[in-house]
């Protein structure tokens, strides 16, 4: 029946003189910090905001820097599109002009070549005047 109590029961037993040490009670010393008075928060807090604002502003200017170079590039596109087109143009109003070309589209609307008669016009004069086409 040695073993009932298990290990505890092949320690030896304590005397009564090691029961507990005595210990000494000491007391701390907390020393508090003082807060940072209401003038220097107030300028820290100034000093903080003005930072903001001014990297506010630096990045409100790179923004628009930004957005004026975009539309450079986009209206140099166009311009560069346009002179394109109007060399196009030019090139049909070349083409288009040409009295041969006037002659059969003339022909395709289904103009007539003018005769050779003289053009008659209504005054109030009692002469008709004619008048010859060039």
């Amino acid at each position: 029946m040695a073993y009932v109590n298990g290990n505890l029961a092949l320690q030896p037993k304590r005397k009564p003189d090691q029961k507990q040490k005595n210990f000494r009670e000491t007391r701390k010393v907390v020393v508090k910090r003082k807060s940072i008075p209401v003038q220097e928060k107030l300028l820290y807090m100034f000093t903080i905001l003005v930072c903001v604002i001014v990297a506010g502003v630096i990045i409100m200017r790179y923004a628009q820097i930004y957005q004026m170079d975009l539309e450079i590039k986009n209206l140099t596109k166009q311009q560069a599109q346009m002179e394109t087109d109007m060399v196009e143009l030019k090139k049909q109003v070349a083409l288009n002009s040409s009295p041969e070309k006037i002659k059969e589209k003339a022909a395709q609307m289904g103009f007539a070549a003018p005769d050779d008669e003289p053009i008659k016009v209504n005054t109030a004069a009692k002469e008709p005047i004619a008048m010859k086409k060039e």
